[in-house]
């Protein structure tokens, strides 16, 4: 079985429903959260879901490259094989991300490249698109970049506030991300060439 671990910084609402849906289908384990905001949500659901979580606060640290050795560290004890970005509000150098290539997902609120950055979610709710949605890709050594797994729309309605555009993408997100992971974990997930193939 593989061990993944997801790093969170906030709510950790993608960390819970990827949790449970793996520890139903007993595909991969979620074996480790960590998380980098001493006042993250994810830990008080990583505790109710009995996985481990670590916080490694990287004000400890003297320099960026310190607190991600300090990252890989803990993954290798944990002999973790995948890392997943659910809401981690920190971009990952390219040391790090050569140190787990093509081996780092993410999933960004928009159809990317539209709308890359924070406040996803927002931005398209301003610029009144139609459509937007959620884009589920590898990490890369640019922002919101890597090759794309996967994207799914959400029609935006006249209806649609704010506030509801950001629960509809939320639940689409519950709804696809897990089942992403588990695709990757189980090695349906494949690159060549820069471009994805699912099996």
């Amino acid at each position: 079985m593989v061990n993944i671990a997801i790093f969170a910084s906030g709510s950790g609402s993608n960390f819970e429903a990827i949790t449970k849906y793996l520890q139903k289908r007993k595909t991969a384990k979620v074996s480790l959260l960590i998380y980098d905001n001493s006042k993250a949500y994810a830990r008080i659901r990583a505790e109710k879901l009995k996985v481990k979580s670590v916080f490694v606060n990287p004000k400890k640290f003297k320099s960026k490259e310190a607190f991600e050795k300090e990252l890989i560290k803990i993954l290798k004890a944990y002999k973790i094989k995948a890392v997943i970005l659910a809401g981690f509000m920190r971009i990952l150098s390219p040391y790090f991300v050569q140190s787990f290539a093509n081996r780092i997902i993410n999933i960004h609120p928009s159809l990317l490249p539209a709308f890359k950055g924070t406040d996803a979610i927002k931005k398209a709710y301003l610029y009144s698109v139609k459509i937007t949605g959620i884009t589920v890709h590898f990490v890369d050594k640019k922002i919101d970049h890597g090759p794309i797994i996967w994207q799914e729309p959400v029609k935006v309605t006249p209806q649609d506030t704010l506030k509801t555009l950001e629960e509809k993408i939320h639940k689409t997100e519950h709804k696809i991300y897990p089942k992403i992971v588990e695709y990757f974990c189980r090695g349906r997930i494949k690159i060549k060439r820069r471009k994805v193939e699912i099996a």
